[in-house]
């Protein structure tokens, strides 16, 4: 496999390959004109047409297509694309399907390419909804026994958001409300995306769907529904893609950490990798037929991602990515200690040595759901007993990871500048660099790295990866549910009655 440059790409310059031959592939200028396409994005009181320039959003923008230039470089294209089969042109190997476990292992490597040029801080990057796609691209015999006319508008849209290599999000859950009723029983309803009206030309749909992490780098976003339903609940079951543009689609965006974020140096991470979440309100929006895929059945809504490899491919990917983030925070911790001068004490070796293992143990998890996949419709998917494994692991796992990180760093998390501009004073400055010294480096050393710990551990930006770690896949009874339900018992029951067969009760 040709190695992964993780250098930025030139600006201005034309993919080629390793022999500077020339070659059509997706870059991030192509991405960033991409987005200028009017769409509404609703932010502090205002609206939002251009996120490539506007503060809020333009730095994660330029995050977003520094991925498409990371697989562009002439040394990463054969190991990060792939040529697709419906038009020759060379995307991201995301979207494609391994055949086989080898396959599925170069396929891996070009995902962890795209996560360490975030540190897994993007979690719903290009890769994740290409991933979610392709494990449902899998399923198509389950789409054609749903129905052959919608089957065929799945495979259309598959082929041609993979041959755009585009950048999609979706929205599969509802928004919360009143939890104490079902979706149909909400006193408004039209708070939840349901179908309102159907014509010859389309669907007519209103409400509003969660979460839209990355919309406003998006493409498109594809429309489904996660959740449980009734069976009288079939207005809300359907699932459909548009683009980002599309009228009357509105984008509620939460508080952009980007926008408060005093500089880069102050805040490393916020200022770029902010992915932003949103609700996303259907205000009577069209959706053409050929962009239906699932109309108003609650069996196949859910079919789609369970009778399918979809939720196992996205959150086998989720899971990549998380191992990448492991990996940054792990560094953190070391650093931690080399900078404080705590890393020769026992107690400290024994903490990072637990992170390690934990870190270590997220690895062998993506490693083993591989190696022990299985053959579907020609193709090789993740184990899901594993998958779902890990998913209930690393619930647990990440916010005492963050802890024992802060434990070791204790007071140097806070005992910091204001910000970079108390060094455009030079009485503070001069008192900053007596203050700040530590066991290597220099005193502005110290504060540009614990500033990037704080930006990861303890700021606003941080506490929402927390919170998104623990509920990114559902809360932790949906989880140990998948778990259950994947877990082989019959193995570990077979033991039991094996035991139990070998005596029986005798009287004497």
């Amino acid at each position: 496999m040709a190695s992964l440059s993780l250098d930025a790409q030139s600006e201005g310059s034309a993919p080629s390959d390793a022999n500077g031959d020339a070659v059509t592939v997706k870059d991030g200028a192509e991405h960033i004109q991409s987005l200028r396409d009017n769409r509404s994005i609703f932010l502090d009181g205002e609206v939002i047409k251009d996120v490539t320039r506007h503060p809020a959003f333009r730095n994660a923008v330029e995050s977003a297509a520094n991925m498409y230039d990371l697989q562009a470089r002439p040394e990463n294209i054969e190991a990060m694309t792939f040529e697709s089969p419906t038009s020759g042109r060379r995307v991201s190997r995301a979207w494609e399907i391994p055949k086989n476990h080898r396959e599925m292992v170069e396929r891996r490597k070009a995902l962890v390419a795209w996560a360490e040029s975030h540190c897994g801080f993007m979690g719903r990057s290009p890769d994740h909804l290409a991933s979610a796609l392709m494990g449902q691209y899998i399923g198509m015999p389950r789409w054609e026994e749903y129905s052959p006319r919608f089957a065929a508008n799945f495979r259309d849209y598959f082929h041609f958001a993979r041959d755009a290599d585009h950048f999609l999000t979706y929205v599969i859950i509802n928004p919360q409300v009143d939890r104490t009723k079902d979706a149909s029983a909400q006193k408004d309803d039209d708070i939840i995306m349901r179908v309102v009206d159907e014509d010859p030309e389309g669907l007519t749909v209103r409400g509003a769907k969660m979460m839209g992490t990355s919309s406003v780098m998006a493409n498109e976003v594809f429309v489904a529904n996660l959740q449980p339903l009734k069976p009288d609940e079939s207005a809300y079951a359907t699932s459909f893609a548009l683009p980002m543009n599309a009228q009357g689609l509105k984008v509620l965006s939460r508080k952009s950490f980007e926008a408060h974020a005093v500089s880069e140096f102050d805040n490393p991470l916020s200022s770029r990798y902010d992915e932003n979440d949103a609700v996303i309100f259907f205000d009577d929006v069209k959706v053409p037929w050929d962009r239906v895929f699932v109309n108003q059945d609650v069996g196949m809504a859910r079919d789609q991602f369970h009778a399918t490899p979809g939720h196992v491919y996205q959150n086998y990917q989720a899971q990549i990515r998380l191992m990448v983030k492991l990996r940054f925070l792990l560094g953190l911790a070391k650093r931690t200690a080399e900078t404080i001068g705590t890393i020769k004490m026992p107690p400290v070796q024994t903490a990072l040595g637990k992170l390690a293992s934990d870190a270590t143990t997220i690895e062998a998890y993506v490693v083993a759901m591989e190696a022990n996949g299985e053959e579907v419709n020609g193709a090789w998917v993740p184990c899901r007993q594993i998958l779902y494994a890990a998913q209930v692991f690393s619930q647990e796992l990440y916010a005492g990871f963050v802890n024992t990180i802060r434990e070791l760093a204790g007071g140097a998390l806070i005992m910091l500048p204001s910000s970079s501009a108390d060094y455009g004073n030079p009485e503070e400055a001069a008192i900053l660099d007596q203050l700040q010294q530590g066991a290597v480096g220099t005193a502005r050393d110290r504060v540009k790295f614990f500033k990037l710990a704080w930006d990861a551990l303890g700021s606003e930006f941080a506490s929402r990866h927390t919170h998104y770690e623990a509920f990114y896949a559902g809360a932790q009874f949906v989880t140990r549910g998948h778990s259950f339900r994947t877990f082989d018992w019959d193995s570990a029951t077979s033991l039991v009655d094996s035991q139990l067969s070998r005596y029986d009760l005798e009287i004497s």
